[in-house]
């Protein structure tokens, strides 16, 4: 087949990549000339995904994989269109804004041949792919649904640094807004994908069908929202058990060693580009759907809180005090800022008047500042240290690393208490 692949980001180069892996002619279509011109040199636009690289340096120079800026290019003559453009979340009014995937989508309609199948891949409210993909798409096209081009979504599972273990780990799902459209859905993925054997789940691994578009879109939001809640009713248990005198990590193992117990792991702040901006997207079509939005709020106060948690173990007003958070990344291990807890974290910070700085091994200084972030770099003179995200090498860190330091709390639970003898050292979640 020729595949198109619209949006080569962290995501839709792995897929292109695997695509083309599978056998087939794939041309990436992206918005960015750079990252275009990385793709056809063989160099990975972006790092850390496991096997990405190597795949590129095999796969472009046998012609098997290309990447361009023009929609005609990448789409006419294509059997498959797979859509994974981001779709932004307002962080005031949790609207979506659609603008980059309605952009899109005009200019696949624009160059849409008969008997394409298009999938979108990219997280949507419920019923985005049947109200507003399909009509886009015949408009602009002259086309027909169901009939001259199939229509489906199919929500990526995968996460960044993974994405090819994860694409063989779980079930392809998919909906369909016809049969014919299920039909070509089914023999598409099947092309394309290889699965791992899955004797835990109750029918074998491999593509499902839903049996619609909807139903698709709600389950990707489902997952997603299922662990946004689930840490804000552990961030709830956290700040109950620490104010009773209890360890909450304590209480979270022994209550999941019953196995219809699956209590999350607390923490400063839930980043991402995935689980603080599905329950949203959920909400805007559910507005009155109030254990969801409570654990969101629950989750986005979680940075406040452990500020204030630092001030309290101080002793005293924070105001004036070099603070040094530790972690820009939403994770550990991810160059990624999206959503994380330290934008917040340094917004409650300046609010008390303290001086916060930034420390993060997989950015440079300048790329913090263009984040508006003062950098910080270990040995320098330091008041209060915040871990807000969970880098590895972090787990070493000890007071003589950070000189001066008097207060020390964890939002990650990843630092070893042993390295701060004589310093007032917090977990979020533990008295």
């Amino acid at each position: 087949m020729k595949i198109a692949v619209v949006a080569l980001g962290k995501i839709g180069l792995p897929l292109a990549v695997q695509f083309a892996s599978a056998g087939h002619q794939v041309v990436g279509v992206d918005v960015n000339q750079e990252t275009v011109d990385l793709v056809n040199s063989g160099q990975e636009p972006f790092p850390g995904e496991a096997e990405l690289g190597e795949r590129l340096r095999r796969l472009v120079p046998s012609g098997a994989l290309r990447a361009t800026t023009d929609y005609a290019d990448a789409v006419v003559g294509a059997q498959a269109v797979v859509v994974v453009v981001p779709l932004f979340v307002d962080d005031r009014t949790w609207e979506p804004d659609f603008g980059w995937m309605d952009s899109a989508t005009r200019s696949i309609a624009a160059n849409l041949s008969p008997g394409t199948l298009v999938s979108y891949e990219t997280t949507l409210p419920v019923g985005t792919t049947r109200e507003r993909w399909k009509p886009m798409l015949e408009e602009g096209s002259g086309l027909r649904e169901g009939t001259d081009f199939h229509l489906v979504f199919s929500p990526e599972r995968v996460l960044t640094g993974r994405v090819f273990a994860d694409l063989r780990k779980y079930p392809k799902l998919f909906g369909a807004l016809s049969p014919q459209g299920a039909e070509r859905a089914r023999e598409f993925y099947e092309a394309v994908l290889q699965f791992d054997e899955r004797p835990d789940l109750a029918r074998p691994n491999g593509v499902w069908d839903l049996g619609s578009a909807e139903a698709a879109e709600l389950a990707k939001l489902a997952e997603t929202t299922y662990r946004d809640v689930n840490i804000g009713l552990a961030n709830q248990f956290a700040r109950f058990a620490a104010g009773a005198g209890v360890d909450i990590y304590q209480v979270i193992e022994a209550s999941n060693s019953q196995p219809y117990s699956h209590i999350h792991r607390p923490g400063i702040a839930v980043g991402g580009h995935c689980i603080p901006v599905y329950p949203r997207l959920y909400l805007w079509k559910d507005p009155e759907a109030t254990v969801v939005r409570a654990a969101r709020e629950a989750n986005a106060e979680m940075p406040a809180y452990t500020v204030g948690l630092a001030e309290h173990l101080h002793g005293r007003p924070l105001a004036g005090a070099r603070v040094a958070v530790l972690g820009a990344a939403y994770r550990g291990g991810v160059k990624e800022t999206a959503f994380s807890g330290v934008f917040a974290t340094v917004a409650a910070l300046r609010a008390k008047g303290a001086v916060p700085l930034v420390h993060d091994p997989l950015f440079a200084d300048g790329e913090l500042e263009a984040l508006g972030l003062r950098p910080y770099h270990l040995g320098e003179p330091v008041d209060v240290v915040i871990v807000q995200a969970d880098h590895a090498g972090y787990a070493q860190l000890g007071a003589a690393d950070l000189p001066g330091v008097r207060t020390v709390v964890d939002g990650r639970r990843i630092l070893a208490p042993a390295g701060f003898s004589g310093v007032s050292f917090g977990v979020v979640g533990v008295a």
